[in-house]
């Protein structure tokens, strides 16, 4: 079973953004630099927020018409008890399963607010989210395909196994960080390595950029340092 990072060491990576993050990842030579992360069709809902960072808890869901057991999302409290089966902080992850997907927002103000009870902090999904400025304000990250008017018929379909969301696969437990730029999943057994290899590549960049913003910038001296960093 893989490791479990500790508090001190989620924040280290936590600290970063998803660029860096993925810069440093790419030294691993463990998966294609195209792999790894959801396609822009996941939007950030508040990119002013910190960055997410969180264990996946995968799910599957459709909202298009009634579950054929039951009368709603409610029905299935052993979604919630699953959730607590995967370590913290945890990261709610929701195939919505609707062709088109989206057609009811999965996460809203109720909704979060049980995910935050529960150790989660943000959901990612391919369908709708909704009451936005609520959830801001709970700080709780959303991300997801566009904001939706209603829940329609969400309902649970299954949960725990591997979901796709943005070209992306995801299985429970897999670490997934997200800001800003999007959704970017981080190998666990190179996760506590990742901000010593980003801080050694910041470093050389500094040195371009910062010859870049001199007043002394020219060709020969970046070519020089280009040369040097190899």
């Amino acid at each position: 079973m893989e490791s479990i990072l500790s508090f001190d060491q989620l924040e280290a990576i936590r600290r970063l953004d998803a660029c860096t993050l993925s810069n440093a990842i790419e030294t691993f030579d463990l998966r294609l630099r195209n792999e790894g992360f959801a396609d822009a069709s996941i939007r950030c809902m508040f990119p002013q927020l910190p960055p997410m960072l969180g264990y996946a808890v995968t799910a599957r869901i459709r909202g298009s018409g009634p579950p054929p057991v039951g009368h709603s999302y409610f029905d299935r409290g052993d979604w919630w008890s699953y959730i607590l089966t995967v370590p913290g902080p945890r990261v709610t992850v929701v195939q919505d399963l609707d062709d088109p997907p989206g057609v009811g927002g999965f996460v809203g103000e109720v909704h979060a607010s049980i995910h935050r009870a529960l150790g989660c902090v943000g959901t990612v999904t391919n369908g709708g989210v909704r009451d936005l400025p609520a959830v801001e304000k709970m700080g709780y990250q959303l991300f997801a395909a566009h904001p939706s008017v209603s829940h329609a018929y969400v309902h649970m379909v299954e949960f725990g196994e591997p979901v796709e969301i943005g070209g992306l696969t995801i299985r429970s437990g897999d670490l997934i960080f997200g800001d800003c730029h999007g959704i970017l999943s981080i190998p666990r057994e190179i996760a506590a390595d990742l901000p010593a290899v980003a801080a050694r590549m910041l470093a050389r960049e500094q040195r371009v950029i910062g010859l870049c913003r001199s007043p002394t910038f020219s060709l020969e001296k970046l070519r020089e340092i280009i040369k040097e960093l190899g």
